[in-house]
């Protein structure tokens, strides 16, 4: 069963705030790289199977602030790129 992932765009609207919400989610190690690219990495990696869920308002959310959105394309990415990530619209 794949863990399910609520997205909190508030939490994504900043390296800083992006870097801190992923690494709790994901118990990422040390050597994270807190940028964009480390969390396409590390996502691409991820080998337990996992939901990220999104309804409309987060979605609204999402588009209405630029780095939600830059986040948002690398979630998509990894999802293409790895078979245990998957979004799921609601």
């Amino acid at each position: 069963m794949a863990r399910k992932i609520r997205l909190e765009p508030e939490r994504m609207t900043d390296r800083e705030k992006m870097s801190d919400y992923f690494m709790e989610l994901f118990e990422f190690e040390d050597y994270f790289g807190r940028n964009l690219d480390a969390l396409n990495d590390c996502l691409s990696e991820e080998a337990l199977p996992v939901d990220f869920v999104v309804n409309r308002e987060i979605m609204q959310e999402i588009l209405n602030d630029e780095y939600a959105y830059k986040v948002f394309r690398v979630i998509s990415e990894a999802v293409r790129d790895n078979p245990a990530l998957h979004i799921v619209y609601k």
